[in-house]
């Protein structure tokens, strides 16, 4: 059961921990050599996770936080495929590529703005260069319904795709117009069963709460309807609104933006909905039904979180592809360009387009793991830790677990000599809890507007 009052209570300023386990600072002292050497030391027993960033998108949708290129011209996207092709070759020359690869996707922008032939052209080029996909490999793409034609679905269903998550976000015409992304159900729901009666065998819906005049009575309206698409799962994200950091947000009225009262409205309803009509709710922000193995994953302690959110595929190395795709290897996280001549010019020269990154020192290591056991297990087990790091886990963390005491005391985490638990009304607070073992957050947080509410 949910204390909302609690909730409430710690439910303050802090950060999103969306991607990076740590509020960790990329810079340009991770050089390129650097990156290279850490991708030729990879151990080739380590599967892999392949990233794909599709920036383009038609127009701008205010809400978004993503980084993308707004162009109607398929020369574009045809010199983008040409460029992402060339740094699939050059990645072959430093990295094991013949490695198992349990994880694909397709991120964007809208990977389905894509056409048919050219999606194929890039996957045929991934299945050249990435020859040993695992049998269980998760395949997914994102899609926006307003771009999908069965071509497109036929081209991912046979290259493979098994999995696709479509944006939604608010199905009501208000909300819509207000963010500039104008959608209707109807186009969503021939979108999905367009993608059913392809195979795909598991689909995601995205919503978001607290979007301009989205009200409780409104956003149950997009539940109701959501729940007539049928998705095995659900991701209902917090909407962050960081104009200082995303330009197009700046077009949203602040005023029209829901109070924090109401946001929490939302938030109860869509909790009880959901578990109500059958769903189970994993972690901060995502739902999905109990045979899904997302929920099996947690129930065995196995759920691990990444760039594109929970998941089942933990242990390997990550490889972002495209323009500003992020990496993740043991002990490092790399980014490559975010500017279109920029990233082209590295790939000219013959050069993986790295701009910036961080390697991971032992500290880093040993948070990084804590604070991903918390959010995704919301379990951490000291034994298992202690083996990992030969570290005596109280002592090392002192400190952080007289933070934590505050959570303790009110009923939220149970501390044991064996392990550390989070109940049901801490997971909706696990970003703050996670805080506690962050040491960044204090060096990069006091005095900069970098970080979106958790609440």
């Amino acid at each position: 059961m949910i204390d909302f009052k609690k909730f409430t209570k710690y439910a303050k300023p802090g950060p999103r921990y969306t991607s990076y386990p740590t509020a960790v600072e990329f810079s340009e002292d991770f050089t390129y050599d650097k990156y290279i050497q850490k991708l030729q030391e990879q151990n080739s027993q380590r599967p892999l996770s392949l990233y794909f960033h599709l920036p383009f998108c038609r127009s701008a949708c205010y809400f978004c936080g993503c980084n993308v290129v707004f162009t109607s011209k398929e020369e574009k996207k045809e010199r983008y495929i040409s460029y992402l092709k060339k740094e699939m070759y050059i990645l072959k020359r430093y990295l094991d590529t013949s490695r198992n690869i349990i994880q694909l996707h397709f991120g964007g922008g809208t990977p389905t703005f894509f056409s048919a032939n050219q999606l194929k052209d890039i996957i045929e080029t991934i299945k050249d260069v990435f020859p040993n996909f695992d049998k269980e490999a998760e395949i997914s793409c994102e899609i926006d319904p307003r771009f999908l034609t069965k071509e497109q679905m036929d081209v991912l269903v046979e290259g493979g795709f098994n999995r696709v998550s479509f944006g939604v976000q608010d199905f009501n015409e208000q909300v819509q117009n207000a963010v500039h992304r104008l959608q209707s159900f109807e186009i969503t729901q021939k979108a999905v069963e367009l993608a059913r009666g392809a195979g795909i065998s598991s689909i995601n819906i995205d919503l978001i709460y607290g979007l301009p005049f989205q009200t409780l009575n409104s956003f149950k309206e997009t539940l109701e309807l959501t729940l007539k698409l049928n998705p095995d799962r659900l991701a209902i994200f917090n909407y962050a609104h960081v104009p200082w950091l995303k330009k197009t947000m700046r077009k949203i009225d602040e005023t029209t933006l829901p109070e924090p009262e109401e946001k929490l409205k939302i938030l109860k309803f869509i909790i009880d909905f959901w578990t109500k009509n059958g769903y189970k709710m994993i972690g901060m922000d995502h739902f999905a039904k109990p045979e899904d193995e997302l929920f099996k994953a947690i129930e065995k302690g196995e759920l691990h979180r990444n760039f594109q959110g929970y998941t089942t595929k933990g242990g390997a190395d990550l490889i972002g592809i495209g323009l500003t795709s992020i990496g993740e290897g043991v002990d490092y996280y790399a980014q490559n360009f975010k500017d279109m001549r920029e990233y082209e010019e590295a790939i000219e020269k013959d050069m993986l387009p790295y701009w910036r990154g961080i390697e991971l020192n032992f500290d880093d290591k040993v948070r990084k793991y804590v604070i991903m056991e918390l959010m995704a297990n919301f379990k951490l087990d000291i034994k298992r830790f202690e083996k990992e790091f030969g570290l005596d886990f109280k002592e090392y963390f002192k400190e952080s677990l007289e933070q934590l005491k505050e959570f303790e005391k009110e009923g939220l985490v149970k501390i044991h000599d064996t392990d550390i638990e989070v109940n049901q009304t801490g997971t909706l607070l696990i970003r703050n809890i996670a805080m506690c073992f962050d040491a960044y957050l204090k060096k990069y947080g006091e005095g900069k507007k970098v970080f979106s509410k958790t609440v």
